[in-house]
């Protein structure tokens, strides 16, 4: 079957072949991969894309600088989570307020000009937070759609100062332009093409300004069960706690504990593993080998009595203990 590549294609791939820094050539990869149509036709190029891409990222990783800090971030802790909006949203104000980060913040906008993690501390576990550049046609860097779809989720930060439905518009017309869909988006997907459909929480900063309510109040009509919503003000401290769990939440993420025979679980060690994962998933997690090895296991938390044996595909919760017998 012929791969029938659209026009766009070939120009991200004179851009794939003009590149000269392998961060760039991957970039121009990922947009010829998310360009391709999807039929079997296609299968082979994807794969060898995919291959080049993990092979140049590999590459990236080893360089140092701040090219290598806006372009390839290394995922740490439970997840990874971009920080998206319009210019002057307070999306850096927010990310120094609940992270060990330190972007420039200003009362100005366009002052974030490249891609910054900061670590947010959740309970006992730690979550990356990246501040990117504002989501303007003319601000977009070439590595920002890689950067996305690279993401766990997105929190989508949108001013209560001014009308957000506007802001959220916008927002999403230039995500459709990177192929990046949030929420339950009402927007058929083209299925001729790859499409990355992201978890995303939206954030109305600046919920001291919006002082009778009434920019929230038009964003939950417009917006309440099709995205998780919370309002927040990052310059004066209210609601960052709450949106630390609504994070957590919207990663639909749990965390599970091992112990040996015979002693206490340590509370700081820890599995993260994405909600409805089984023992086996769990056993997978912590050595490739033992899915297939295990002869069973002892739980304590969801099932029936503590310390009870549990069946291999027993359905794990959030704070569960786990006792892996091989």
């Amino acid at each position: 079957m012929p791969a029938n590549l659209p026009p766009q294609y070939f120009d991200a791939e004179k851009n794939f072949r003009e590149a000269k820094d392998p961060l760039e050539k991957i970039a121009a990869l990922e947009e010829m991969l998310a360009i391709m149509p999807k039929h079997k036709g296609t299968d082979h190029l994807r794969a060898e894309l995919r291959g080049r891409i993990a092979k140049l990222t590999q590459q990236a990783a080893k360089k140092s600088g701040v090219r290598r800090a806006s372009l390839v971030i290394e995922k740490e802790g439970a997840a990874q989570l971009a920080v998206i909006g319009l210019p002057n949203a307070g999306k850096s104000r927010l990310i120094a307020a609940i992270t060990n980060a330190s972007p420039p913040v200003a009362d100005y906008p366009f002052t974030t000009h490249q891609a910054l993690p900061g670590m947010m501390e959740f309970e006992n576990i730690k979550i990356q937070l990246i501040d990117t550049p504002p989501l303007a046609p003319q601000a977009i860097e070439f590595w920002m759609p890689p950067l996305l779809r690279r993401a766990d989720a997105l929190l989508v930060i949108v001013d209560l100062s001014a009308d957000p439905l506007e802001q959220m518009e916008a927002i999403n017309e230039q995500l459709k332009k990177m192929r990046v869909l949030i929420g339950d988006s009402r927007d058929e997907p083209d299925p001729e093409f790859t499409t990355w459909p992201k978890k995303a929480l939206v954030i109305g900063n600046k919920v001291d300004i919006d002082k009778d309510g009434r920019n929230y109040a038009k964003l939950k009509k417009q917006y309440e069960g099709r995205f998780p919503l919370i309002a927040v003000s990052a310059a004066k401290g209210s609601g960052l706690e709450e949106l630390k769990a609504r994070i957590y939440e919207v990663l639909d993420i749990i965390r599970v504990y091992t112990k040996a025979p015979g002693q206490k679980p340590d509370p700081t060690d820890h599995i993260i593993l994405k909600r409805c994962s089984t023992l086996a998933d769990a056993a997978a997690e912590v050595h490739k080998d033992f899915r297939a090895k295990m002869k069973y296991a002892r739980i304590w938390g969801s099932g029936k009595h503590d310390g009870v044996m549990a069946k291999r595909d027993h359905v794990l919760q959030d704070g569960d203990i786990i006792e892996l017998h091989l």
